[in-house]
């Protein structure tokens, strides 16, 4: 009697933590963004490397054959980081779309809008710094600035999505304390940082959460 008892006990404590565990996913589902693909870190970080190798060649290599002055040179690297940023966040935005509708879940959730606001606000501070940084000539301070407060962004979004952002967002602002620390290199941190960085962090999504 005592034994069937301890078994039916055991039975219903077992249901209790299957259906606690369904909750808990159920309700981590619910708090957090997990459309971001990793194949669009991966893209994006190609894209971040391709805008550095086009900058070097183009500009940085031999910069007395281009015949461009120092501020239309920062101009250029300007424009080009600008497109280079837009398609990394298109990119990312429409695998994103694409994951979501597979998923069947709205990429424009309250979860989303709070993951993009706590995202935006480092990303927009740190934007009007470097432009004042470019302003004052203090160029050779923008590569960490931009990596420093992306990586501060990327923490400050990561509490609603998946913990390797958070993990990405400590390796951005190391690299930006690097980049502060050896000056006037800063395309190659800007490679490391955007990315190598994106394209290692994208494979691991990619393998752990798409496959």
């Amino acid at each position: 009697m005592h034994l069937k008892v301890l078994l039916i006990m055991n039975i219903v404590m077992k249901k209790q933590l299957e259906d606690i565990k369904a909750i808990r996913e159920m309700m981590e589902k619910s708090s957090k963004f997990q459309a971001i693909n990793g194949l669009s870190l991966i893209i994006a970080g190609l894209i971040a490397v391709a805008g550095a190798v086009f900058a070097y060649f183009y500009l940085l290599r031999n910069p007395s054959l281009t015949h461009f002055n120092r501020t239309q040179e920062t101009l250029i690297l300007l424009a080009c980081a600008l497109l280079v940023l837009g398609l990394a966040v298109g990119t990312i935005t429409l695998f994103s779309w694409l994951k979501a509708k597979k998923n069947k879940q709205n990429l424009f959730s309250k979860v989303t809008l709070r993951a993009a606001y706590n995202l935006m606000i480092p990303l927009v501070v740190g934007g009007i710094f470097s432009l004042v940084l470019i302003y004052h000539g203090l160029i050779g301070y923008v590569a960490s600035t931009t990596l420093i407060f992306y990586g501060l962004a990327l923490i400050n979004a990561s509490k609603f999505t998946f913990g390797e952002i958070h993990v990405l967002g400590i390796c951005e602002i190391i690299i930006g304390l690097l980049a502060a620390i050896y000056l006037y290199h800063g395309l190659y941190w800007w490679t490391v940082g955007f990315g190598v960085c994106h394209i290692i962090f994208g494979v691991i999504m990619y393998f752990k959460y798409d496959v």
